[in-house]
């Protein structure tokens, strides 16, 4: 939920750069609202539409105290659904300021899981970006 006002934002911000001569040319053609929607402007806007997903992503991954609060901050390693979780970010947060030795390398992995989580979204992203523009 956290994630939608970025990705709604940025999303909207996109669809109203489509050249307004795309929308007049699909229904000059005699296309219908809904057929220039779905075949004009979503295709044109599909860049900035992938951007605001990617951003909205990286916000929710890298927001640390809202998950706090939410997720209930327990480092047991969850047998449910409905347990209480404690995600990367968050570990990262609590336990950097007394970590020493291995223990401040493990949370140097995590954060580097976390840089590997966005770099692939960010490649895949990229990736249906080029596939679909050809």
């Amino acid at each position: 939920i956290m994630m939608l006002p970025t990705i709604i934002s940025v999303s909207e911000t996109a669809i109203r750069a489509v050249p307004k001569a795309y929308k007049e040319g699909s229904l000059a053609l005699g296309a219908s609202k809904i057929e220039t929607i779905f075949k004009v402007v979503l295709p044109a806007a599909k860049s900035g539409i992938l951007a605001a997903v990617v951003l909205g992503i990286g916000r929710a991954l890298g927001e640390t105290m809202a998950v706090i609060l939410v997720a209930g901050n327990s480092p047991v390693m969850p047998s449910s659904l409905m347990d209480s979780v404690r995600p990367l970010t968050t570990n990262i947060a609590l336990e950097m300021g007394y970590a020493f030795g291995t223990h401040q390398e493990m949370l140097f992995a995590t954060g580097v899981i976390l840089f590997t989580f966005i770099l692939i979204l960010n490649l895949v992203l990229n990736k249906l970006s080029n596939k679909a523009g050809n």
